[in-house]
């Protein structure tokens, strides 16, 4: 990237971890995938039980291997043969939870809608630790781009990536409709973290671009 566009880009994610941190989430900017595996491998080691929501992100920064690889009891909803249903419901109470967001806004504020609900389920309450991970192309403005962000961008992948036909898929812009194969179903807005220490939920920001 030129050295001025990533300048531009460093101050953009500062201002967002900011704004972050006065909601009381904790955040950070994390340079680049060596140091956020550093960052997870303080919460995802022996002992302790980790589970993930749906994120091509997760896999494309390495997280999702060195969960693996890392000794902890991974609810692993992608294993072959597993009963998924039942390991979103245990995610629920596990001691380490990862995710991705689907936009996460300057104003501080997490922006994601599900199909099923698990992912913002967790997010919003019971596992003891949500570790957000987020590339610099979440970052959106308001509310209202993270809106269109989900429309235009993540919802159309994500239907062709999980091969599900639906309007989206076909128009690549997720329209309001009733399809029984809809998977933006569940909208949620995280404006602020009430948990007392302030550190049940960590977002974590890198300056490249990951997911959708």
């Amino acid at each position: 990237m030129d050295k001025s566009l990533q300048a531009v880009a460093e101050k953009r994610i500062e201002r967002t971890v900011q704004a972050l941190r006065r909601r009381g989430f904790e955040a950070q900017y994390i340079a680049d995938r060596g140091e956020l595996l550093a960052k997870v491998g303080e919460y995802v080691r022996e002992g302790v039980s980790c589970s993930v929501g749906g994120s091509v992100t997760l896999f494309e920064t390495g997280v999702i291997d060195f969960i693996k690889a890392s000794g902890c009891t991974y609810l692993d909803r992608y294993a072959p043969g597993a009963d998924v249903p039942a390991i979103m419901r245990e995610a629920l109470s596990c001691d380490v939870y990862l995710m991705s967001t689907n936009a996460v806004t300057e104003q501080g504020e997490l922006y994601n809608v599900d199909g099923n609900g698990n992912r913002v389920a967790a997010l919003s309450f019971g596992p003891k630790k949500v570790l957000v991970i987020a590339g610099a192309n979440k970052i959106v403005r308001d509310l209202d781009q993270a809106r269109l962000r989900m429309k235009a961008v993540a919802a159309p992948a994500n239907s062709v990536r999980l091969e599900i036909p639906n309007p989206c898929m076909e128009t690549g812009m997720c329209m309001e409709c009733s399809s029984p194969t809809k998977i933006c179903n569940i909208e949620v807005v995280t404006r602020y973290q009430r948990a007392k220490d302030g550190r049940r939920i960590t977002v974590l920001i890198l300056p490249e671009s990951f997911g959708y």
